[in-house]
């Protein structure tokens, strides 16, 4: 299943979830988000997590390889006030100097990446005793649920998808930064409940892998009008969507 984010860059701007204040507030306990610190947010997407850090005062850098999306995050950025250093690129080859950040985050995207060569840029970007985060804000289909529901609809469309029936959890991360040599793993997870309207819950599938980012146009459109019609017939318009928050905390390899 080929995937191109930039196709749906306009409804990824507007409908992905935004991560909870709670987040920036648990990951203060291993010194992430200090005014001044330098931090490389890689598959920055629109800049959703990043926007949060350089909000805080943090120096910060994205990178993606869409252009697209690069594009509604620099429009984000000026309606917010900020200034983030966006650069088009891989995340397995990044053009930054050796010892270069303080913290390296990757949010949403880690599935995407060859996670040896990442980890080993990662190493290399960032300075001693940096500290990487990779996170995923999921949402949870629960048995006869909105999620459970729209997810069905999605493999009708996209019997290749394969996001469907997450749990939130992601423990072969664990391996993977151990393997490499990573420091001090630590893991935490929460959920949250996100409240959404039909239309809103429509622009947010839409946004995903499994729809907008996949789909032919004329497909999406027809997608989009059976989950309205799904909605309007089995769901309430104030949708309550729980969600998981998980995320790994872990310190560069010695050198």
């Amino acid at each position: 299943m080929n995937i191109d984010f930039g196709l749906t860059a306009n409804d990824y701007s507007k409908y992905r979830v935004q991560y909870p204040d709670k987040l920036f507030i648990k990951l203060q306990n291993w010194g992430v988000g200090i005014k001044g610190q330098s931090l490389l947010d890689i598959g920055t997407g629109t800049g959703f997590l990043g926007r949060k850090f350089a909000e805080k005062g943090l120096e910060v850098t994205g990178v993606d390889i869409s252009e697209e999306l690069l594009n509604e995050a620099r429009i984000l950025d000026q309606e917010y006030g900020l200034k983030i250093n966006y650069v088009n690129s891989k995340a397995e080859k990044l053009p930054f100097d050796d010892n270069h950040f303080d913290i390296v985050t990757a949010a949403q995207c880690w599935h995407w990446f060859n996670s040896t060569e990442v980890l080993h840029e990662i190493k290399r970007v960032l300075k001693e005793d940096g500290k990487l985060i990779i996170l995923h804000l999921d949402w949870l289909p629960i048995k006869d649920n909105v999620v459970s529901k729209t997810e069905e609809l999605i493999l009708l469309y996209n019997p290749k998808w394969t996001g469907d029936g997450g749990n939130g959890m992601y423990p072969a991360w664990l391996t993977q930064v151990s393997e490499a040599g990573y420091r001090n793993i630590e893991t935490f997870t929460f959920d949250l409940d996100v409240n959404f309207s039909h239309d809103t819950w429509r622009g947010r599938v839409r946004a995903s892998a499994g729809v907008g980012a996949s789909l032919t146009e004329s497909s999406v459109k027809n997608f989009d009008a059976d989950l309205q019609k799904l909605l309007k017939d089995e769901f309430q318009e104030n949708l309550i969507i729980p969600h998981r928050i998980f995320c790994l905390v872990c310190t560069r390899p010695n050198t």
